[in-house]
C-alpha cells in the first residue's frame, strides 16, 4: 500500500545508498544506461506542499544525493517509522529519462545493512501518476505484517534500503553458526555445489543430501542441503526425515523438531541432522549411494 500524505520530516540518519537500476528492467521500449549524468529535479504528486518549509526540507535532502546515469530509476530511502505491526518507508523516486513515465504493480523489497530481505510487497505505482523527466518524488510506502518476512520488532530504523525486486541467482544461504565455523575453502566448496545445479522450481522445497558418517556412539551425522525455490523466505518447525541407502533400504528415521529453521528466499542451506542410534535401523548400509527425503504423513 502506498501513502501519499503526510511526508516524515525526522532527523533518522539513514547511512544506506540509494539503488539504482536501469530503466530497460521494468519499462518497455526503454533506453540504455547512458554516461551522461542527470540533476532530477524535486516534484510532488498533487502539487507543492502548503508549507514551504516542507520544499525546503526534501529540497536540501535532494541535494545531498548524487546525480544519475541517463535513463534510470532508483530508490532513495530517507526514512522508516513503524506503528504497530506496519513499517512505513520514505523514500525518493527518482528518473533520468529524458520523457514522462507511468508504472503500474511493481515488486518492491525492504532490505537491512547487509542486504538481507525484510520484507515484500507488489507497490501499484500507477498511484505516482504520470512522473515528469528528470525527476525526484518522495513516496511513502507501508508493508504491513502479511508484506514482512521477519517479525516486526527485529527491523531496525537506520541503515535500511528500499529496491526494486530483481530475481537474483539462487544461492548459498549460511546460518550464522556456520558462517563462524567454516573454513574459507569450506564455503567455497558449499557455493560451487549450489551453482552447479538445478535451480529448485518456483515454491519448490527438496532436499540434497550431501554429508553422512556415524560417529562414536552409533548415531548418524547426516548433512543435507534444503532448497529452496520459493519468493519468500520458508520457516520450518517441524521436520521428519528418513535416509535410505543404494539398496532403497531405510538406515534412519525420525522427526526433528527445529528452533524453527528459516531458509531464506531463493537459496540453499545446509543443516546437519543427528539420528540418535535407536532412530537407526540398519547398522550396515552401503553408502555408494543414498538419498534423504521428508516423511509424507507423517
Amino acid at each position: 500500500m502506498s501513502i501519499k500524505i503526510p511526508f516524515f520530516k525526522g532527523t533518522s540518519k539513514n547511512k544506506q545508498k540509494e539503488t539504482a537500476i536501469s530503466s530497460e528492467e521494468i519499462l518497455e521500449n526503454a533506453a540504455a544506461v547512458g554516461e551522461e549524468e542527470v540533476l532530477t529535479k524535486l516534484y510532488f504528486f498533487g502539487g507543492k506542499p502548503k508549507q514551504i518549509e516542507d520544499q525546503y526540507y526534501f529540497q536540501f535532502l535532494l541535494n545531498e544525493l548524487a546525480p544519475l546515469k541517463r535513463n534510470q530509476l532508483s530508490l532513495s530511502p530517507l526514512e522508516l517509522r513503524i506503528e504497530e505491526e506496519t513499517v512505513y518507508a520514505q523514500f525518493f523516486f527518482r528518473q533520468s529519462l529524458e520523457k514522462e513515465i507511468t508504472l503500474g504493480t511493481t515488486p518492491l523489497v525492504l532490505l537491512d545493512e547487509s542486504g538481507k530481505m525484510l520484507g515484500r510487497i507488489d507497490a501499484d505505482l500507477s498511484e505516482l501518476g504520470v512522473i515528469p523527466a528528470e525527476s525526484a518524488m518522495p513516496w511513502i510506502v507501508a508493508f504491513e505484517k502479511e508484506h514482512l518476512l521477519v517479525p516486526v520488532e527485529d527491523i531496525l530504523k537506520e541503515n535500511w534500503s528500499i529496491a526494486f525486486e530483481q530475481k537474483l541467482p539462487h544461492r548459498l544461504d549460511l546460518d550464522e553458526n556456520w558462517e563462524q565455523s567454516l573454513a574459507s575453502a569450506d564455503k567455497e566448496q558449499l557455493a560451487k555445489v549450489v551453482e552447479g545445479l538445478a535451480v529448485p522450481k518456483k515454491n519448490e522445497l527438496n532436499f540434497m543430501g550431501l554429508q553422512q558418517r556415524f560417529q562414536e556412539d552409533g548415531s548418524l551425522a547426516v548433512t543435507i542441503l534444503i532448497r529452496s525455490g520459493h519468493e519468500k523466505n520458508v520457516s520450518i518447525e517441524k521436520l521428519p526425515l528418513e535416509v535410505m541407502d543404494a539398496a532403497k533400504e531405510i538406515v534412519a528415521k525420525g522427526a526433528f523438531t527445529l528452533p524453527p529453521l528459516t531458509v531464506q528466499a531463493n537459496t540453499s542451506k545446509p543443516w546437519t541432522f543427528i539420528f540418535p542410534k535407536e532412530m537407526v535401523l540398519k547398522e550396515q548400509p552401503d553408502f555408494s549411494s543414498w538419498s534423504v527425503k521428508v516423511i509424507e504423513n507423517n
